[in-house]
């Protein structure tokens, strides 16, 4: 599996407050960000995973509804994991 304890401790441990705390904000938009990413990889080799596909977009929105709860709340938070990540806008 991609997404093992090991991954997800590392994740947290670099972009939350510290391994156990999975509920910050950073923390969960880093994971979706994971999660989004692996997606993407599996469908540019299977086109027609709908369901995949679905999943997806549906993954983007949450993550979407993250960084404007962090643009609203803390716009220098939001500023470092745009660029610690990479994503745009």
């Amino acid at each position: 599996m991609y997404l093992t304890k090991e991954v997800k401790a590392e994740i947290f441990k670099k972009h939350g407050k510290s391994e156990t705390d999975t509920g910050s904000t950073e923390g969960q938009i880093a994971l979706f960000t994971h999660r989004i990413n692996h997606l993407t990889n599996h469908l540019k080799k299977n086109r027609k995973d709908f369901n995949t596909q679905r999943s997806l977009v549906k993954m983007v929105g949450k993550r979407r509804d993250l960084l404007n709860y962090l643009v609203k709340t803390d716009i220098e938070r939001y500023r470092a994991i745009v660029k610690d990540l990479g994503l745009r806008k």
